[in-house]
C-alpha cells in the first residue's frame, strides 16, 4: 500500500506528460525510432535506435522528424549502422540464435543500431512554417518516422503551381509537389545512368509544365520519344505530349517518312538552307566531326570570302577555287579539303536544301507565342549526333536572339514580353563540354538563368562531362540512379549535405526512383515517381476532358481513378 502510494505522490509531483520530452512522443509510440545521441550541423545527428527498432525496417533516403523542444527538426536518414560499447563483443559474439532471453538482454545495451540524419528544415511551433535548419535538438530528443502530416507541412498541397511528381520513400500515401514555377525560372538537369527511366522522367516534368501553363517548351526529339508516342517496357505503348495535349503540343519533324510509319501527323517539315548555314553553328561540331581550330578559322574565312553559299561552294569546291582562297587568305590547301571532307556528311541529310524554302525559325516563334509547345522529331537523324547537334544549335541560336531584341524592346511593358521558354535538349554534354560551354549558345542561356525568359532543361547520362560553370547555374537537379564517381560528384557539387545525399543517391533503385534537389523544392527528396500510366494521364488532362470521357475514365480506372478525376 504505502509503495502505491508513493508511485501516486510521485505521479503527482512529477507528472509523466510534463518531463522533458515525454509528451512529445507519448502518443506516438509506435513511431519513434530512437534518441538523439550526438551530432553536427554540418555532419548530421546520430542516433541511437530503441531495442525493439528493427534495424531492416529502414532505409537511406527514409525521412524522420526529431522532436526538439521548440521545434521540429525534419531529416533524411544518410546512413545505417551497427555499433557496440564492448570492442570485444564483434571478436567474440555471442550464441543469441537460440536464446531468446540472452537476445532481449543484449540488443539495446550492450548492442544496438544506430543512424545517420541530416537535419534539412526546421519548424518551428509557434510559426508552423518550415525554415531553412540553422540549429540542431539536443541531446535524447525523440526521433520519429515522418508521417503524412509532416510530409504536408513542408512540400505543401498540389495546386495551380504545384505539380504531383511522386511519393516519399514509405510514405506512398502523401505525395511530393513541385513547385513549377520555381522549376522554370532556371534551368533543369534530369540526369541518370542508362535504363533509368529519364526521358519518361522528362516526359512527366513536361506533362505537368504544359498542363499547369507553366511555360512553352521547345523539345528536340532526338529518338521521338516526346511526341505522339514510346514503346513502354511494360508492354503498352505510352501516350506522348501530343496525345495528352492535342491543342497545346505541335509536332514538327525531319524525316516525313518517319513520322508516316509511326502514323504521326507533323504540323510541318523541317527544312534547312545551306544558305543559311552560318560559321558558328559548324564550330559546335567541333568534338562530333573532329575539326579543329585551322578548319574552324578556315569556315569563318569562307564565310566572310564567299558570302551566305560558302558552304555548297566548299562542298564542291574546285581546283580553282582552292588557288583563289590560297591567293587572297592564310588558308591552306589541306585545310580546306579537310573541312570539305567533314563538311559533305551534309548531303545525306535529306533535311538541307540548297536555299531555305521557308522561315521554320518564324514559323517556330508564332507557335509559341500562341502558348503552344513545339516538339521537334528527328526521326531516323536521331541515330546522327552530328545532325541533331546541328539542327539544336541552329534553331536555338537564332530564337535566343528574337528572344533578347523582344525582351530589351518590351522593358516597361510586361505585356510585350514572350512567354517562358523551356528548351530541351539531350545528351547534353556535347553541347555543355567544358572546352566549348563558354562559347556555346546553350552554356550562355544556363548562365543568364532567365534574364531573357529562356531556360535549359538538359537530359544527360554523364553529368561530370557538363562544365562545372554551367552546372552551378542548373537550379534544379532531378536524378536518377548514377554508379559512376565523377558523375555523382558533378551531380552533388554545391549542394549543402551533400556527403550525406552520395550513400542515398547510390542506393537509389534502378527504376521509378529519383532524388530531387535544388530551386523547386524546399529540401532534397527521394521520390518513388508517379507511373506513366491511364491515372497519370486522367489526371494531367482532366480539365481538357468532355463529361463522357471523364465517365468513362472513372468506370475504367475504378476507385483510384475516382480520387483523381472530379
Amino acid at each position: 500500500m504505502t509503495s502505491t502510494n508513493g508511485v501516486e505522490n510521485l505521479e503527482h509531483w512529477f507528472p509523466r506528460e510534463t518531463r522533458r520530452g515525454a509528451s512529445v512522443y507519448s502518443a506516438e509510440e509506435g513511431m519513434r525510432l530512437g534518441v538523439v545521441v550526438g551530432g553536427s550541423l554540418s555532419k548530421g545527428l546520430v542516433v541511437k535506435l530503441d531495442p525493439q527498432q528493427t534495424i531492416e525496417d529502414l532505409a537511406v533516403g527514409r525521412y524522420v522528424v526529431v522532436r526538439g523542444e521548440n521545434k521540429r527538426f525534419f531529416c533524411m536518414i544518410t546512413d545505417i549502422a551497427l555499433d557496440s560499447p564492448n570492442p570485444a563483443i564483434q571478436s567474440d559474439p555471442p550464441e543469441i540464435v537460440n536464446d531468446p532471453f540472452l537476445r532481449d538482454v543484449y540488443i539495446g545495451t550492450a548492442a544496438y543500431g544506430k543512424l545517420y540524419a541530416a537535419p534539412m528544415l526546421a519548424i518551428d511551433d509557434a510559426e508552423d512554417a518550415p525554415r531553412p535548419v540553422k540549429t540542431i535538438p539536443g541531446h535524447f530528443m525523440p526521433v520519429l518516422n515522418a508521417s503524412v502530416e509532416d510530409v504536408n507541412a513542408v512540400f505543401g498541397r498540389e495546386d495551380a503551381t504545384h505539380f504531383n511528381v511522386g511519393a516519399p520513400l514509405e510514405l506512398e500515401e502523401t505525395q511530393i509537389n513541385l513547385d513549377l514555377k520555381r522549376l522554370v525560372e532556371r534551368s533543369i538537369g534530369v540526369f541518370g545512368k542508362s535504363g533509368t527511366g529519364k526521358s519518361f522522367l522528362t516526359r512527366m516534368l513536361l506533362a505537368g509544365i504544359i498542363a499547369r501553363g507553366q511555360a512553352v517548351n521547345l523539345i528536340f526529339d532526338m529518338h521521338n520519344d516526346y511526341g505522339w508516342e514510346v514503346t513502354d517496357e511494360r508492354g503498352p505503348r505510352a501516350k506522348g505530349l501530343k496525345q495528352l495535349f492535342p491543342t497545346k503540343v505541335s509536332i514538327i519533324t525531319l524525316d516525313p517518312e518517319s513520322a508516316r510509319r509511326r502514323n504521326v501527323r507533323p504540323d510541318f517539315e523541317v527544312k534547312l538552307g545551306y544558305d543559311e548555314i552560318e560559321p558558328e553553328d559548324i564550330a559546335m561540331l567541333r568534338e562530333t566531326m573532329g575539326l579543329s581550330d585551322a578548319m574552324i578559322d578556315a569556315a569563318y574565312t569562307l564565310s566572310k570570302h564567299w558570302g551566305k553559299q560558302w558552304v555548297r561552294r566548299l562542298i564542291e569546291i574546285t581546283a580553282e577555287d582552292i588557288e583563289e582562297i590560297e591567293a587572297k587568305t592564310p588558308t591552306r590547301a589541306g585545310t580546306l579539303a579537310a573541312l570539305q571532307r567533314r563538311l559533305q556528311r551534309f548531303e545525306r541529310w535529306e533535311f538541307l536544301v540548297p536555299e531555305s524554302t521557308g522561315d521554320t525559325v518564324q514559323q517556330i516563334l508564332t507557335k509559341l507565342d500562341n502558348g503552344t509547345s513545339v516538339v521537334l522529331e528527328f526521326g531516323r537523324y536521331g541515330n546522327s549526333l552530328e545532325a541533331y547537334i546541328l539542327v539544336a544549335n541552329y534553331l536555338t541560336r537564332r530564337i535566343h536572339e528574337k528572344y533578347v531584341e523582344r525582351v530589351e524592346k518590351a522593358l516597361g511593358d510586361e505585356a510585350l514580353e514572350p512567354p517562358q521558354l523551356l528548351i530541351t535538349i539531350e545528351e547534353a554534354h556535347k553541347f555543355l563540354d567544358p572546352r566549348i560551354a563558354s562559347q556555346t549558345i546553350f552554356g550562355i542561356i544556363a548562365r543568364e538563368l532567365r534574364k531573357y525568359k529562356v531556360t535549359l532543361l538538359v537530359v544527360d547520362q554523364r553529368p561530370s562531362g557538363i562544365d562545372e560553370e554551367v552546372m552551378s547555374q542548373i537550379g534544379t537537379r532531378v536524378t536518377a540512379l548514377l554508379d559512376n564517381e565523377r558523375d555523382i560528384n558533378a551531380v552533388l557539387s554545391g549542394i549543402s549535405g551533400a556527403a550525406g545525399l552520395r550513400e542515398v543517391l547510390a542506393r537509389l533503385d534502378t527504376k521509378q526512383q529519383a532524388i530531387i534537389m535544388g530551386h523547386a523544392v524546399p529540401m532534397p527528396v527521394v521520390v518513388k515517381t508517379r507511373t506513366y500510366d491511364e491515372a497519370f494521364y486522367a489526371a494531367v488532362t482532366e480539365n481538357n476532358l468532355k463529361p463522357d470521357t471523364i465517365k468513362q475514365a472513372r468506370q475504367r480506372l475504378g476507385n483510384s481513378g475516382d480520387r483523381r478525376i472530379r
